[in-house]
Formats: structure tokens, C-alpha cells, sequence
């Protein structure tokens, strides 16, 4: 599962996923990497609001994927206030055609504004559609609508990632917060040429917790 805030870069402002200001425009472009890549396109969850750049959770993950010899860049696509309708947005300039993974983390700002769910849905599969024509393996991150629009919403708002996952075939992580919200959490992954998948034990790392899917074996070695 795909975890808990950093920063994209210094901000003075809040958190539009608390303060209901919407993310208006993407980081600067990276400069250019020939390395296959992994991004990760999401909120101030992936962008890593308050916390030091290396951090955040693709920064973390950058490190293990390092250490266990793959040639793989993660990029952070996080930007913080992000909508689905805005990750659908800059999709086109986040994923290019070094992209091997696409991990998408979108919704929690959707959910707090209390966003149509076949909004989302069809936000969230357009994203995934567009990847999987490009030849990009996506990993799908599910997240947790607030109760304040009551729990037929909150029940709906979970079961569109379900379906959406199901329906598209993806890699699914049900909860992106799941090990964060409210505990303390951990990172724990093993890459192999099989999986990329939680060890069943790993070392404490301080705002970070298991990511936990299976990925397509080809995404890793194209």
C-alpha cells in the first residue's frame, strides 16, 4: 500500500485535501531520465506534504528499489490538493515512454469535497485506460471517503476502486493509508524477478507503510 505525506518542494500553504483549495498546475518537468521509470501520480499522500523530500514514499521506494539492483527511476507525479480530474489531466505530461509502472493514488481530495462517485470512477478509469494503452502496468490505490456525506457514500466511495480494479485488471492496493491511518506504520518490500510484494519482515522505516500488491513481472524487466 502506498503511503503517508512528504513535499514536492517547499509550500507555505495547507493541504488542499484539508483546506478544499484545488492543486492548479504541475511541478516543473524533471529533467530527462533515459532510465525505465516508475511514477507515482497522486496528492499530497505521494507528494509528501511536511515532511523532507527523501521522505516521501516514492522516495523510499526509489531507495529499495536501488538496493535491490533494479535500474528503475521513481518519479514523484504527487502534487498536493490533487483531484482525480486533475491527475487525468497531467497524465499525458507525468507518464512518458520510459514509463514502465504507473502507480495512481488519487481520491482523497475527491472524497473530502464529496465528489459524484461515477465522477471518480470514470476519472480513475480514464487514468488507468490511457496507461494500460500505452504499454504502462498499473498500480491501483484505493482510498477511504470521510463520513461526513453519510456511509452509503463511504460504502460507495470504497467499492468504486474495487470494481474499477476488477474490471480493468490492475494491481490493487484497497487502503493507500492502510498501516498509516492511526498507526504506526512500516515499509516492508521484497522485489524479485516474480514479485514486487510486503517482506514478511522488514526494518522500521519512520512515516512509511507496506505497500502491499503484486505486480505483472514484465513491468519491472521491459
Amino acid at each position: 500500500m502506498l503511503l503517508c505525506a512528504a513535499a514536492c518542494g517547499p509550500r507555505a500553504e495547507p493541504d488542499a485535501a484539508y483546506s478544499g483549495s484545488a492543486a492548479e498546475s504541475g511541478p516543473a518537468a524533471p529533467a530527462r531520465d533515459a532510465r525505465p521509470r516508475v511514477v507515482c501520480l497522486g496528492d499530497s499522500l505521494t507528494a509528501g506534504l511536511g515532511l523532507p523530500p527523501e521522505e516521501a514514499y516514492p522516495a523510499l521506494l526509489q531507495q529499495r528499489v536501488t538496493a535491490a539492483g533494479y535500474p528503475h527511476e521513481v518519479a514523484n507525479a504527487g502534487v498536493s490538493g490533487d483531484t482525480s480530474a486533475g491527475g487525468l489531466r497531467r497524465l499525458d505530461w507525468s507518464v512518458d515512454e520510459d514509463t514502465r509502472v504507473l502507480v495512481v493514488a488519487l481520491g482523497a481530495n475527491d472524497g473530502l469535497r464529496g465528489l459524484p462517485v461515477p465522477e471518480l470512477q470514470r476519472n480513475l478509469g480514464d487514468i488507468v485506460r490511457r496507461a494500460q494503452g500505452e504499454g504502462v502496468s498499473v498500480l491501483l490505490a484505493g482510498m477511504e471517503a470521510p463520513p461526513n456525506f453519510g456511509q452509503a457514500y463511504v460504502r460507495e466511495f470504497r467499492q468504486a476502486y474495487a470494481d474499477l480494479a476488477r474490471s480493468t485488471g490492475v494491481s490493487f492496493v484497497p487502503f493507500l493509508l492502510d498501516g498509516v491511518a492511526g498507526v504506526e506504520s512500516r515499509l516492508t518490500w521484497r522485489f524479485d524477478d516474480v514479485d514486487i510484494q510486503p517482506a514478511p519482515e522488514g526494518e522500521p522505516v519512520p512515516g512509511a507503510a507496506s505497500l502491499t500488491a503484486r505486480e505483472r513481472p514484465a513491468a519491472m524487466h521491459r
